[in-house]
């Protein structure tokens, strides 16, 4: 007689075609919530796709602005852990002590581009957009921390839910269209993300250490990215 309480009730292969379906069913709510975000700022759905493919497709794209001499050892590992997450950090081969200032396509020159699309298309909303950044960029500014070997970091959550915040007490009063707290949640996450942690600090890269400083460069889901759609969803 077999006293085991504790066995599998599938097969292995069953097991791994229920993880490969949980896996799919998180990754299509969650690209789902992120067009979600696109559609409540005026796009449609296939355009919503397209900038997410776009995004997707950017993400491992930097561009290199210029180069700057470091003032301390570049680091040469290429995992920097910071805030709990784990980035990956580009790594250059180089003989000199110098670090790249690149921008990353997906993650963070494509959503400054929806940004200013949306400021054009929605001229009533951009002076409480362009205050909602002001807001932003400060709050960022000053929880943004220099990491060592990776450049600029900040708290996850804390420029999402400020973006969200200034977004609905700033259009409650002033913006006189629908769709004016989801513009100023989106811009205001966006570029006030850019100029609080990345624009602002540029004088601290030569001090860090990194290989390569790429603004929007840890991902496509990197600050820049992510903050912008998180606050259009919790508005």
């Amino acid at each position: 007689m077999n006293h085991r309480m504790i066995y599998l009730p599938f097969g292995i292969l069953a097991i791994l075609l229920l993880a490969l379906l949980l896996w799919a069913s998180v990754a299509l709510l969650f690209f789902g919530a992120l067009s979600t975000a696109f559609t409540r700022m005026g796009f449609s759905w296939s355009d919503a796709l397209l900038l997410l493919a776009a995004s997707l497709l950017g993400a491992g794209i930097n561009i290199p602005l210029f180069t700057l001499e470091s003032k301390v050892p570049v680091v040469k590992e290429a995992f920097v852990r910071s805030f709990g997450m784990v980035y990956r950090v580009p790594v250059v081969k180089t003989v000199k002590n110098e670090t790249t200032v690149a921008v990353n396509v997906g993650g963070a020159l494509l959503p400054v581009l929806v940004s200013v699309y949306l400021l054009i298309s929605y001229p009533a909303a951009a002076a409480v957009a362009l205050a909602g950044t002001a807001i932003v960029a400060l709050v960022t500014h000053a929880v943004a921390r220099p990491i060592r070997g990776l450049g600029i970091a900040t708290p996850l959550f804390i420029p999402p839910l400020t973006a969200a915040a200034s977004a609905l007490l700033l259009t409650a009063v002033l913006s006189p269209i629908p769709e004016g707290r989801f513009v100023t949640a989106y811009v205001g996450g966006v570029l006030g993300t850019l100029i609080g942690a990345d624009l602002l600090n540029l004088p601290r890269i030569s001090e860090l250490g990194a290989p390569v400083a790429s603004i929007g460069g840890a991902g496509t889901f990197d600050g820049i990215f992510l903050t912008g759609v998180i606050a259009v969803l919790i508005v």
